[in-house]
């Protein structure tokens, strides 16, 4: 499937990203998918479903020990489900919380 990775990858990464300059002071009002926060779930938040990888044998799999990111929680944020194979990502830029 990938040709040039001829050994293997120690890192896979999904999700968003929004750029922020801190404009006047605050930060960006730009929204990430629909602008509502994870914890809204499904019919709320943006998210990513039936997450699987490939192993060495080319036999998909779920992932295992993810680690999230979000760098300004109060502005965006991430949440997963792993077992019911959702990855939520989603927040609405700058609010109340997220000057």
């Amino acid at each position: 499937m990938f040709s040039y990775l001829s050994e293997n990858a120690w890192m896979i990464q999904w999700g968003g990203e929004v750029v922020n300059f801190g404009s006047h002071g605050h930060h960006t009002t730009t929204q990430m998918g629909n602008g509502h926060f994870p914890k809204q779930g499904f019919g709320k938040a943006s998210y990513i479903r039936h997450i699987e990888i490939l192993d060495e044998s080319s036999n998909s799999r779920t992932p295992k020990d993810l680690n999230t990111i979000a760098a300004q929680n109060s502005c965006y944020d991430i949440l997963t489900n792993i077992d019911d194979d959702f990855l939520y990502y989603d927040g609405p830029g700058r609010n109340k919380n997220c000057p």
